[in-house]
């Protein structure tokens, strides 16, 4: 992860990238994510239910209608959570302030870190109701491709989503390199001191007598007395 800049990004206004930002791990990991919890929620909900003989649907997974609904809800709203993720990311460098970038940061810590569980819950939750279906319950195998795909994929989005987490834990420990936002030599110039340097340690005083002011050029008064003569 490149360590310039601000939580792992450069200083507001800098030229995007497309191609610097496509072949980041980051980046690889939120497409793929988006594509698994694509998996999982199109799989459950075009495959996801049965009919038995009557009009009433019933969930493949042991006709628990919590385990598919749980998995759409998690397809769905991970479906969400990338696509906002990934709009972040691409405007995150136009994010001038360090306080918006580090809430950012933070809420992508949390939000990757809880669905990373949620995933796992749903891979666990799939897994044990798949386990419990009976066969007469799966008419001519009916929905099992549907049910084995969103397992995997479940399995899989935990891998993705705990990858995205660790990479926003870097980002945010990278923190902020304060050593590019000081203004010290930005126009070339170097710094004015503010006192006249003095030569061993202290100033030397001038011998400059500067007269009265209206006296300069006068006389000195004439006596107005004679002096006795004996």
């Amino acid at each position: 992860m490149d360590g310039v800049g601000s939580f792992g990004a450069g200083l507001a206004g800098a030229a995007f990238d497309p191609v610097s930002f496509i072949k980041q791990p980051t980046t690889i990991l939120r497409v793929l994510s988006w594509v698994f919890s694509l998996v999982v929620f199109a799989s459950i909900v075009n495959e996801g239910y049965v009919n038995l003989g009557s009009e009433r649907l019933h969930c493949v997974f042991n006709k628990n209608a919590d385990a598919c609904n749980y998995g759409v809800f998690c397809g769905l709203v991970g479906l969400l959570l990338c696509s906002f993720f990934f709009l972040l990311d691409v405007k995150f460098q136009q994010i001038s302030s360090i306080k918006d970038r580090k809430k950012a940061v933070m809420l992508e810590v949390g939000l990757s870190g809880f669905w990373t569980f949620l995933w796992f819950v749903s891979f666990c939750f799939l897994a044990n109701q798949w386990s419990r279906t009976a066969p007469k319950d799966l008419p001519l195998n009916q929905g099992a491709d549907a049910a084995r795909a969103s397992i995997a994929f479940s399995f899989f989005s935990i891998l993705t989503w705990a990858g995205l987490t660790v990479r926003a834990v870097q980002k945010y420990l990278l923190g902020t390199d304060m050593t590019l936002f000081t203004t010290d030599h930005l126009d070339g110039v170097a710094p004015v001191t503010p006192y006249p340097p003095t030569t061993g340690g202290a100033i030397e005083p001038s011998d400059n007598y500067q007269s009265p002011p209206f006296t300069e050029g006068l006389e000195a008064p004439a006596p107005t007395y004679q002096v006795p003569i004996y």
